[in-house]
């Protein structure tokens, strides 16, 4: 099968998948509490409250309301408005998004560069050293919870030692305005080169680092224990040994032949991980009030903001829709026998 081919059949099961999740989540909504109940205020009256679910179309029996909800939806991309954002969630959702992205980015790049590199390193020296220390980081790194992890960081490295800025968002907004540069990407690492402001390029990465290696770790873990496991099992195949026989230096077998197909389990772990964070991590946006998806969804969440968590839980499924289609592709590059099918 062409890959043009699966990608647009991947992308037709799309939309059962979000049907089926929109249909899943709109009825746990509603089943949750009343969906006007976020729009009260004390000086409404009875009848501007009857009024207010007549014009959401509360009144109406929930198959009808999940109908109009579709229609606003495919025909207007409306997917509601938000209160805790005071937003539509479409644009909420654009206006969160960066924020988490270039969060997730920093934060995967992070993952895939050490987890490739120390699992490799733990699988060709077994048993050794690094190996027992390796394991022992690991364990304890999906042991510890995000949030003591995000504090304790926070609490050496500003409080303690002075290393790192204070741990309140995504740059200095006192030294520095949003006002003073132009947001093309509303990612500021890239909105701050484009500007040509570089003081404020690396104020913003330096209040990147403590958040991105928070939510790395775990991340790191994963994939570490995966390349781990991937390459002791490909090491001792019988075309490694073949391999070696025929001359072939350690750093040609470990390279081309190795680590490449090692690789293909681990994407999985990846592509996955890399959707997660994505999505938002609630605890570590929230711990350094990180502007993003997960400190948003969260805060939805607390107030019975309904529009928003419908939102959010449709935009997550697209979102590891998305990985596991790069995923499959991927395979299909790190190893010609994977067919598409």
């Amino acid at each position: 099968m062409q890959i043009g081919t699966y990608i647009i059949r991947r992308l037709l099961l799309l939309i059962p998948v979000l049907l089926g999740v929109s249909i899943f989540v709109f009825a746990l909504t509603r089943v949750a509490g009343d969906p006007a109940a976020v729009y009260v205020t004390p000086k409404m009256s009875h009848d501007d409250y009857l009024q207010l679910r007549q014009t959401l179309g509360l009144d109406k029996d929930v198959f009808t309301q999940y109908g109009i909800w579709l229609k606003e939806l495919l025909l207007n991309g409306n997917l509601g408005y938000s209160k805790s954002a005071e937003l539509p969630v479409s644009k909420a959702i654009a206006e969160f998004f960066p924020a988490t992205f270039e969060l997730a980015l920093w934060s995967m790049l992070m993952s895939i560069f050490l987890g490739i590199y120390l699992g490799t390193v733990a699988a060709i020296r077994k048993d050794k050293f690094i190996d027992h220390i390796t394991r022992v980081v690991s364990l304890a790194a999906v042991s510890i919870p995000v949030f003591w992890l995000g504090l304790l960081l926070s609490f050496a490295f500003y409080y303690q030692l002075g290393l790192a800025p204070e741990p309140v968002g995504r740059w200095n907004e006192t030294v520095y305005p949003v006002s003073m540069i132009h947001q093309y990407t509303n990612i500021m690492l890239i909105d701050t080169v484009l500007n040509w402001r570089w003081d404020m390029f690396w104020d913003a990465f330096t209040h990147l680092i403590l958040p991105s290696v928070t939510l790395a770790f775990a991340t790191i873990a994963l994939i570490v224990r995966m390349m781990r496991s991937s390459m002791l099992e490909v090491l001792g195949a019988e075309y490694i040994r073949t391999a070696r026989m025929k001359g072939a230096s350690e750093k040609v077998v470990i390279q081309r032949h190795a680590r490449r197909n090692a690789l293909i389990p681990t994407t999985t772990v990846i592509g996955l991980s890399f959707g997660g964070l994505l999505t938002g991590a609630v605890l570590t946006e929230s711990i350094f009030s990180w502007p993003g998806l997960g400190r948003w969804a969260a805060t939805a969440l607390l107030a019975n903001d309904q529009a928003a968590i419908v939102g959010f839980t449709l935009f997550t499924a697209v979102i590891y829709v998305s990985a596991n289609l790069i995923v499959d592709l991927l395979y299909a590059y790190l190893d010609p026998r994977v067919r598409l099918g």
